[in-house]
């Protein structure tokens, strides 16, 4: 058993110290930021396995969180709630029968959801590469929108699902965030993770030198759904209640964003972008709100704060081509500059 790092020890201790702190130094609308900014996390680094460690240009990550978040969230529902929200049509009695309080086999269910369905669904989107991958991936997360809107004896369809427990506090969401980082960086640095970038790099090659890129593919997405699945029944468990239009394309966009921004490849970067996007657009909220400066005071101008942000991207994209990180993680980075200072 290879014998860990002490610096990746350093940063599983400050990230749980963090976790722990984080209660007793912020204030609810913060820990609240944190929460999405932790869902966010486990949803980029396993939309970066497949799309920026194996290179298939995948735009399916909405699908699979919304498969996770309504099996999550049609779990832990009871039948009386699910009569008293079901407006369109009565709910059918397999959803009636699904019920239990198990959070954690919730969100089992959901990762597992996903999974099978991404095991499925790799069989047809595999046999396409590139551009055409994206079109077809993009498709299913149509689909699945589509779906939920469609069958309303089992979604309860536009109106969507409201009173979801709320049990995604700040130690679940952050604490899964960690196990999803490690786990992804032990498949990215272990046999499996250099054939992924073997696919990455040249697909036709690793064919020839014997790689079975289809498994390699199939098992990236597969990681990838069942991480997404989980956050989404994270995303459940903490708004509250879903309705199908927030899991359209949009989402994929803002993840897209996060791991390109970032780094394609890195998960420090995919960390990083996340907090960057996320956290970085709830701070700069205060520019849709009336500003005062130097004794004048300027009124609202709603949408400033994307104009901005937009901006501080696109000078980021100019300035760092491959991402903030590249394909580099923190601890490439902290040996980089060890071997300056030693020249």
């Amino acid at each position: 058993m290879r014998v860990p790092k002490i610096t990746h020890i350093i940063f599983f201790a400050l990230a749980v110290g963090f976790l722990v702190a984080s209660h007793y130094i912020f204030d609810d609308y913060s820990l609240r930021v944190l929460n999405n900014i932790a869902i966010f996390i486990i949803l980029a680094v396993s939309y970066n396995l497949i799309n920026g460690v194996t290179g298939q240009f995948s735009l399916e990550p909405n699908g699979f969180v919304a498969v996770g978040a309504y099996v999550a969230a049609l779990i832990l529902l009871d039948a009386d709630a699910k009569n008293y929200q079901f407006d369109l049509e009565s709910p059918s009695a397999f959803i009636l029968w699904l019920h239990s309080s198990n959070f954690l086999l919730a969100l089992l269910a959901a990762g597992v959801c996903a999974t099978i369905l991404a095991l499925v669904l790799s069989f047809p989107v595999f046999r396409v590469r590139g551009d055409y991958l994206a079109i077809v991936t993009l498709g299913f997360g149509f689909i699945i929108k589509i779906l939920a809107i469609n069958y309303p004896s089992i979604t309860n369809g536009s109106l969507g699902l409201s009173s979801i427990p709320q049990h995604a506090t700040l130690y679940y969401t952050g604490g899964i965030a960690i196990i999803s980082v490690i786990m992804v960086l032990n498949i990215v640095y272990s046999k499996f993770g250099r054939a992924m970038k073997a696919v990455r790099d040249d697909e036709d090659a690793a064919l020839a030198m014997g790689v079975n890129t289809f498994a390699v593919k199939t098992t990236a997405f597969s990681t990838s759904a069942f991480l997404e699945g989980v956050g989404g029944g994270l995303w459940a468990c903490s708004f509250a209640s879903i309705v199908p239009n927030e899991f359209d394309f949009y989402l994929t966009f803002q993840l897209l964003i996060i791991i390109v921004l970032g780094g394609l490849g890195s998960m420090t970067g995919a960390i990083l972008g996340t907090i960057l996007v996320i956290g970085g657009g709830e701070w700069l909220r205060f520019l849709d709100e009336p500003i005062s400066l130097f004794g004048h005071t300027f009124d609202a101008m709603p949408g400033l704060r994307m104009i901005v942000f937009s901006v501080i991207l696109i000078l980021v994209m100019l300035f760092a081509r491959e991402g903030i990180f590249g394909k580099r993680e923190l601890t490439d980075t902290f040996r980089w500059f060890g071997k300056r200072l030693k020249r």
